[in-house]
């Protein structure tokens, strides 16, 4: 048999391949990990899993249909562990961004309950920052 080890990587189809790479570059820390511009892809690394980004012009996301945008999205969020989580100096960098963080909220995950911020991408993609584990479940 086998078992899940962890999220490899998740891939988010767009219009604005520029504004994605800014707001997980430059805002939340991602760094570049590989570029496939025959195929209309960019791989950024975040922690151990990469985050793929799909120029909707390209060929793998003309395969994918309408792009994500009012009336739909990619996907309902992901959550992003990050380590320190300080709150304070999180929002903070976020609002430098330009970027509005949503209230810390205490959320389960899967380390435990912790708390965590939603934010949203440019193309309005939900995106969960998550702190480490409080004890209580």
């Amino acid at each position: 048999m086998f078992r899940i080890l962890g999220i490899d990587h998740l891939v988010l189809r767009t219009g604005d391949v520029t504004a994605l790479m800014r707001f997980y570059v430059d805002v939340l820390g991602c760094s570049v990990e590989r570029v496939q511009a025959e195929f209309g892809l960019i791989q950024l690394r975040a922690g151990g899993g990469l985050i793929d980004l799909v120029a909707l012009d390209g060929p793998l996301g003309r395969a994918g249909g309408a792009g994500p945008g009012r009336q739909g999205r990619n996907l309902d969020h992901f959550c992003l562990r990050l380590d320190p989580f300080d709150a304070d100096a999180i929002g903070a960098h976020l609002r430098a961004h330009g970027v509005e963080p949503g209230p810390v909220e205490m959320r389960f995950g899967a380390e435990g309950k912790g708390p965590s911020i939603y934010v949203h991408d440019p193309d309005g993609n939900m995106v969960e920052l998550k702190g480490p584990p409080t004890g209580k479940q």
